[in-house]
């Protein structure tokens, strides 16, 4: 692998910010401590350095001469997660922990920024180091609107996600559609209460909602371009009181993915399908409903001219073998961003089964092999040169 000296004599520094940051995990919107580290590491950089969007933290450095304006993310909360790891630096916020390898994406960005500073007599323009809150809820929207993208206006921005999933040592990089869109729905359905011994006076909410359950799996299967990927998937129900009594209300939530542009208010949406196949079958057993979803983001689609520069640097660092053509349906709400600006989001792989690292994002026991943490550093130096100077 092709390290620069400067990032090699950052390594110890640069894990030691990831176990720092790793021991105290906070949830989206609460990353207090977090943010306030983060503020105070770029203070000392002599960054121009603002708090905003709640807990998120904006710095920019101004290079040498004017130019274009480059911006690198990294997402800063955890996840309610109780962590299993046993590692020595494990979380030590009870119920909440980095299982989402964002403890080492801020750890990449703030050694990326003192790199830079440090030679920002040899950059052509800006960089702006922007560490987003509450990535798992869509905390890049509000983001955008408080004008992250402006003063100075973003050219083109670029994040990194280290990625169990890819071997460590590789990098998981495409253009055009990358990731899928995601929102979240809760669907109600509504019946009418009464005892388990006389069903016919009620009207039994489980009926229908296990028949939504399995019809609405045919939208992605028999009524979407195989081709389309899409996803629909139920997480949580909810109701009844005991065994012996018909509830009168079920609750189910779930998520809907999509790797296209599918979210439009026309009837051949997801969305739009989805309620007609609940309305049907709830007219069928004759139970009401109610359905909301809740958009988080939509399908990251990577600029093919960005794309480019990644791959170039991609090549330098990793080796062209070890470029893997990547696309997932996780969602990620930098879409926000490159849905303005040009920009590439791409994979750092993290995992490495010796190290028992191969555990999937969001599980107790998720880890990162911390050896690819100054790949993901050397990744963001030569983004920055490639797109500003080059």
């Amino acid at each position: 692998m092709n390290v620069s000296k400067d990032v090699l004599e950052m390594e110890e520094e640069l894990i030691y910010l990831r176990r720092e940051f790793h021991k105290m995990p906070e949830l989206g919107f609460k990353e207090f401590k977090t943010s306030e580290k983060i503020y105070q590491y770029l203070k000392d950089l002599g960054l121009e350095v603002e708090k905003t969007t709640k807990t998120g933290v904006v710095a920019l450095l101004r290079g040498a001469e004017e130019g274009k304006t480059v911006m690198l993310r990294a997402d800063m909360d955890a996840l309610p997660v109780t962590e299993e790891t046993g590692l020595p630096f494990a979380s030590e916020n009870e119920g909440v922990m980095h299982a989402c390898a964002h403890d080492g994406h801020v750890a990449m960005l703030l050694t990326a920024a003192k790199i830079l500073s440090e030679k920002k007599d040899e950059i052509k323009g800006n960089v702006k180091f922007v560490f987003q809150p509450n990535e798992e809820d869509a905390g890049a929207k509000y983001m955008v609107e408080d004008g992250v993208l402006k003063d100075p206006e973003v050219d083109a921005v670029f994040g990194i996600h280290l990625w169990s999933p890819i071997e460590a040592g590789k990098v998981g990089i495409s253009s055009g559609p990358f990731m899928g869109s995601h929102e979240n729905f809760e669907l109600k359905v509504k019946g009418q209460g009464g005892h388990s011994g006389n069903p016919h006076t009620a009207v039994d909410p489980f009926l229908p909602l296990a028949n939504i359950i399995q019809s609405v799996q045919m939208i992605q299967t028999r009524e979407i371009d195989i081709l389309k990927p899409t996803l629909i998937m139920f997480g949580q129900i909810s109701g009844g009181t005991a065994p012996n009594v018909i509830p009168g209300e079920l609750e189910v939530k779930g998520s809907m993915r999509y790797l296209y542009e599918g979210g439009d208010d026309s009837e051949e949406c997801p969305e739009k399908r989805f309620e007609r196949i609940v309305s049907n079958i709830c007219k069928a057993h004759r139970a009401d409903y109610e359905l909301e979803f809740f958009p988080s983001n939509s399908t990251l689609i990577n600029n093919e001219k960005t794309t480019k520069i990644v791959e170039k640097a991609a090549e330098d660092v990793f080796g062209k073998e070890n470029i893997v053509n990547y696309v997932c349906m996780a969602g990620e709400d930098f879409a926000e961003f490159t849905a303005e600006v040009p920009g590439t989001f791409y994979f750092v792989g993290a995992g490495n089964e010796e190290k028992d690292c191969t555990y999937p994002h969001h599980h107790p026991k998720f880890d990162i092999d911390e050896d690819v943490l100054k790949y993901g550093v050397e990744m963001h130096l030569k983004s920055v040169f490639d797109f500003l100077n080059k």
